[in-house]
């Protein structure tokens, strides 16, 4: 695979419609949406979709690997082949897998048409005893066969899908690793324990909890507690809560018992002090 320094250009590409996308050095060459290019593998070149033209990135990203080009009509007519080829494959393990009673899933279809070799990637609720169904389908399909069992979180990578937020699912687009999310993030969120508020598409927690979760720490540190005491531009009170992604805590005054929002800055016993210090009025 040929890999080089990226020069600043950066295009996206997708083996299928909707699919994860993959980041590439566009190399000199300059396709358009739509167009279907040449993307190295550790085997050989395969044809994908361009979804994101070249264009210039203030990051400086290095490693990426560099188009090979516009598929030409050779490139395309044996991706149309490999296509047709993943389709049957995926059709004759459905049928033989319902013919053998087996609790398995078919998730997707790898064909590797320079070895001869087809990989088909299944969920099972536990570990399956698949070596006959290999054997009829290696006789089958006439290809050295590869099943491969994926968890949860994996399975809905290549599947795909729309997440609670109307967006591609994050692990079918741009993650790549999963990081391990736990119910203390959810907690620290002050989100709901609701498995259907908190769980994506694989019915683990969401990976998106993750993304947050530095932020919520970080105003945690500095923010008073809730049932402090403070005082705020509208008068003396007691937090009774706090709103991260607006930077700000709810303060109940002591004189009229109404509630109110406040700037972090505003009720922070420091903050306010060197603000005074300067003659500043609290924000």
């Amino acid at each position: 695979m040929e890999v080089r320094q990226s020069v600043g250009m950066v295009m996206a590409v997708s083996f299928t419609r909707y699919g994860r996308l993959y980041y590439l050095d566009p190399g000199g060459h300059t396709p358009r949406v739509g167009d279907k290019v040449l993307v190295p593998t550790d085997s050989r070149s395969e044809v994908a979709e361009c979804v994101w033209a070249p264009q210039w990135v203030s990051e400086d990203i290095g490693g990426l690997p560099v188009c090979a080009g516009v598929a030409g009509p050779d490139d395309l007519l044996r991706d149309e082949r490999n296509s047709d080829r993943r389709t049957d494959a995926r059709r004759v393990a459905k049928r033989l897998i319902r013919a053998h009673g087996l609790p398995m899933k078919v998730v997707g279809v790898d064909y590797l048409d320079d070895v001869e070799r087809l990989v088909i990637y299944f969920s099972a609720p536990h570990r399956v005893d698949f070596r006959t169904l290999v054997r009829e389908l290696a006789a089958e399909l006439r290809a050295r066969i590869d099943l491969r069992q994926l968890g949860p979180r994996d399975e809905a990578r290549v599947q795909g899908g729309i997440g609670p937020c109307g967006r591609d699912l994050c692990c079918a687009t741009f993650l790549k690793d999963f990081e391990p999310v736990s119910v203390r993030m959810v907690k620290d969120q002050d989100l709901p324990l609701n498995p259907l508020k908190i769980s994506g598409a694989c019915g683990r927690l969401m990976c998106c909890l993750k993304y947050e979760h530095p932020l919520y720490q970080e105003f945690k540190v500095r923010a008073p507690a809730v049932g402090e005491t403070v005082d705020s531009p509208e008068g003396r009170g007691r937090v009774v809560g706090h709103n991260v992604p607006s930077d700000t805590v709810v303060v109940r005054l002591e004189d009229s018992g109404r509630r109110c929002a406040c700037s972090l800055a505003s009720v922070c016993g420091p903050r306010t002090a060197y603000d005074e210090s300067l003659g500043q009025a609290p924000t």
